[in-house]
């Protein structure tokens, strides 16, 4: 009976030492990552790969995504990322394999919930339509190397839209 007291405050510091860290996100936005993708609607392509890097310690970004269907919808991008715009907002212009430009515009919503993310993206396609279309995007990450994130794409015209949900790992 004697001991219980000690048991119990090292057990409550040490759960609460344990929840500190467990829930600690990163400070600021990480680039360097892997990801399963998953669609929640439609039949094409319905899961995939993407993995996207700095080179070095530029600010140039290597991106690509690789569909685990075999339908060939594979693409490698290159862009250029300008932190800190404005207000937090991280900018990043690309250009892509399939002949798609595109930028996307992304902000940690610490002050909201710490590993809150948000992502706006605009892509574009050139050729014969110049199909383009709208993402958005809410991240969050549980752990410094784990996030979740949910996505909508939006394309012009009679597409349907795309709901996804993806795993990431950051490194």
């Amino acid at each position: 009976m004697k001991h219980i007291l000690p048991i119990l405050t090292v057990t409550t510091l040490s759960a609460a030492a344990f929840a500190q860290t467990a829930a600690a996100a990163p400070a600021g936005l990480s680039y360097n990552r892997v990801g399963l993708n998953y669609q929640t609607n439609g039949s094409e392509n319905p899961t995939s790969i993407s993995a996207s890097a700095f080179i070095g310690s530029s600010n140039v970004l290597v991106s690509g995504t690789a569909d685990l269907t075999a339908a060939g919808d594979d693409s490698v991008s290159l862009g250029y990322v300008f932190k800190n715009v404005a207000a937090g907002v991280d900018a990043t212009v690309s250009i892509g394999s399939n002949d798609t430009y595109g930028i996307n515009l992304r902000r940690a919503l610490n002050e909201i919930v710490s590993g809150l993310e948000v992502a706006v993206a605009y892509n574009r396609t050139i050729g014969t339509n110049y199909d383009s279309q709208w993402v958005y995007e809410l991240s969050y990450n549980f752990t410094k190397q784990y996030s979740i994130a949910y996505s909508v794409t939006d394309p012009n015209g009679t597409a349907q839209s795309v709901n996804q949900v993806s795993l990431r790992y950051n490194f």
